[in-house]
């Protein structure tokens, strides 16, 4: 491994007291991790060393949950619940199969955004439509390898269609619609299974280990038990994120209320299947026993602000759950949610967001917490709590350069403030993974980015396209899922996220 190299005379976030940035330090990288973290001295940078005198060093920023596959995905829509906008992002029928270079090309896009800014850590799970292959499979974790972020990467794969689990939704259906969703069902859970043995065996710690693997049956509701047994079996053999999409919408909560089943959290728990693994995202309406079960299982909550809002999903509780010790990480989902890709308007999103639940300021979030989301939290999600999210001897140096001679920071006031409030990105000079310089002043290094603008340009056309069937599948489908999404707004939950 490569990654050798010494910092000099940057400053640190203090997590003790915030406001404020500690005298300058030399921070020691030898072979991808920090060695030391000593007083500045006086010799000047040499060779790979840095100057970094005037700036601030940060853990690498950890975007917790990423859909690539919706990178060309922009103003697709809005003003739709979840339920109506999953019909335009991701149709039933006659969407694919597309080319592994659309695949790769959408990574290399939409991860150039994010690196630039300050994003080290990426845990991805991208949908392959109508299905996974080995070869688009491949295209993504290679452009991850390209680019020297560190990335977890998952197959979204569920192996239900949804007509199984909405309610009221098979009896709104037109008869050949519904025998076409019970006729192009996913693949047999034994395929899928060996799809992913395969993956892990072929991917998971390649690049010196920045690549990994981590499991994602898309939801519970949209698994038989069965293969969420399997799937969480492979999470913890080989010791990777499971990661589950849960009570994003006030729908998937009345289905299980309907059908006379527990929460969707509590049947993860008598099924064995809600651990220190589980990456749990949105997490919207879940309710007290279940923030219990969370807390209890040592699972993380992914937070989707900006998902969230884009939908009307409602608000999740976050100091509800960071007051059971949940971790919470943050994340920008995909770009047809939060269109700029930008984690630090996500953070900024969440601490202004969650300041609306209530004239009690003692339980709105504070900076530093969102700062612990936007890194300890997505350490957490990927399951890399001593590798990544801090600054520390033993840790990679996964590293971003903040300059605080940049007007966010003049005067400075409160530190931890102005990285919440006010940064957006713009401030960031270096960004380091495993100790190699992969971003030097807002150019990525790793990748040619006017050649990728070029391809994506191409690639454009055939995308538009394929869209145009896509928009009218959802056009067709729309009534029905309408009239099926506002019978379950009418169900009584016992509680509200709105």
């Amino acid at each position: 491994m490569s990654g050798t190299c010494t910092v000099h005379g940057a400053a640190l976030l203090d997590p003790v007291a915030p406001e404020r940035p500690t005298a300058p330090v030399d921070i020691s990288i030898r072979d991808g991790r920090i060695a030391a973290l000593t007083p500045a001295g006086d010799a000047p940078p040499v060779g790979k060393d840095i100057d970094a005198r005037g700036w601030l060093a940060l853990p690498g920023l950890v975007n917790a949950h990423v859909h690539s596959s919706g990178a060309f995905n922009r103003g697709l829509v809005d003003n739709l619940p979840l339920e109506l906008f999953m019909l335009y992002e991701l149709p039933p029928f006659d969407f694919g199969p597309f080319a592994p270079e659309l695949y790769r090309a959408r990574v290399l896009f939409g991860t150039l955004e994010m690196l630039r800014r300050g994003v080290t850590s990426i845990l991805d799970d991208p949908i392959y439509s109508p299905g996974p292959s080995v070869d688009a499979v491949d295209a993504v974790m290679s452009a991850y390898e390209q680019l020297g972020v560190r990335a977890t990467v998952t197959i979204y794969q569920p192996n239900r269609p949804e007509h199984e689990w909405f309610p009221f939704l098979a009896g709104l259906l037109e008869p050949d619609v519904r025998a076409r969703f019970d006729a192009e069902r996913p693949p047999p859970t034994a395929e899928i299974l060996d799809l992913y043995r395969d993956f892990v065996t072929r991917w998971h710690g390649r690049a010196d280990g920045r690549l990994r693997c981590g499991i994602s049956p898309s939801a519970p509701q949209r698994a038989s038990p069965d293969y969420l047994a399997g799937m969480h079996d492979l999470a913890v053999r080989h010791d990777l994120p499971f990661v589950v999409h849960v009570y994003e919408s006030k729908v998937q909560r009345v289905a299980e209320q309907l059908a006379g089943r527990p929460s969707l959290v509590r049947q993860m728990r008598d099924a064995g299947v809600l651990d220190r693994h589980t990456c749990l995202v949105h997490g919207v309406w879940i309710d007290g026993d279940d923030i219990a079960d969370l807390a209890a299982a040592r699972a993380t909550v992914v937070h989707s602000p900006s998902g969230n809002l884009r939908c009307g999903s409602g608000l999740m509780p976050f100091r509800a759950l960071r007051e059971a010790g949940v971790p919470i990480a943050l994340c920008t989902d995909e770009a047809t949610v939060e269109d700029t890709n930008n984690l630090w308007n996500v953070g900024r999103l969440a601490a202004l967001l969650h300041k609306g639940v209530g004239p009690d300021y003692r339980e709105w979030p504070s900076a530093p917490e969102i700062l612990d989301a936007l890194t300890v939290g997505g350490a957490h999600a990927l399951g890399l709590p001593e590798d990544v999210g801090t600054l520390g001897p033993g840790m990679r140096a996964d590293i971003v350069l903040v300059d605080l001679s940049a007007a966010t920071y003049l005067p400075l006031t409160n530190l931890a403030n102005h990285l919440v409030y006010g940064e957006d990105g713009s401030s960031v000079r270096r960004v380091l993974v495993d100790g190699e310089v992969v971003v030097a002043d807002g150019r990525v290094l790793t990748v040619d980015e006017g050649a990728l603008v070029d391809e994506v340009r191409e690639l454009m056309p055939a995308w538009m396209d394929a869209l145009e069937p896509a928009d009218a599948w959802a056009r067709r489908l729309r009534p029905a899922f309408d009239e099926m999404y506002r019978r379950c707004v009418a169900v009584d939950v016992g509680f509200t996220r709105w």
